[in-house]
């Protein structure tokens, strides 16, 4: 079981961090910061630059835990809080991702889950340093704040595009 949650870890950890690092930088494929505050632009969002730095930071930071195993029920509601809002942004879409569906988010917000309620395995900082999981109650709790969050940032931060008036740009970067 514990190679299993290794694999689990390095492979979506990983996934995850490197999908942030796109959304800042060049690297990977990625647009730049200027490319990723544009994306949340079309998907109307507002903070403009911020909304992208925070973003793409919270997938680097969760990512990168996810992947050591450390504070994994921590990192796996970060994760699956940008997660919950990528799948409410493809939603209209579908399920599959060949039409831009939520098909991918939902993958990795069902293995945050996972990791979260099973938590890293023998082969993690989190087993290393001794930390504990806690009680099932809180890795729980940590599941429902990561996808709560996801909506609420969806809420707070999205306005639809009638409200940003006929053909107007999302550019407002102070929004």
């Amino acid at each position: 079981m514990d190679v299993g949650l290794l694999l689990l870890r390095l492979v979506v950890g990983l996934l995850i961090a490197g999908h942030g690092v796109q959304k800042v930088s060049h690297l990977f494929g990625g647009d730049g910061l200027a490319g990723g505050t544009e994306e949340f632009r079309r998907d109307g969002f507002r903070g403009g630059t911020l909304t992208a730095v925070v973003a793409g930071g919270s997938q680097i930071g969760s990512g990168l835990l996810l992947t050591a195993g450390l504070l994994t029920p921590l990192a796996a509601m970060a994760a699956m809080g940008v997660m919950t809002v990528a799948a409410t942004v493809k939603l209209p879409h579908g399920l599959w991702v060949q039409h831009d569906g939520y098909e991918y988010p939902l993958v990795l917000l069902a293995a945050g889950a996972s990791l979260a309620l099973t938590g890293p395995g023998r082969w993690s900082l989190d087993n290393a340093l001794n930390l504990t999981e806690g009680p099932v109650w809180v890795r729980v709790v940590a599941i429902f704040v990561g996808a709560v969050s996801g909506l609420l940032t969806r809420v707070l931060l999205h306005r639809p595009q009638a409200a940003a008036g006929e053909g107007a740009p999302y550019a407002q970067a102070a929004d």
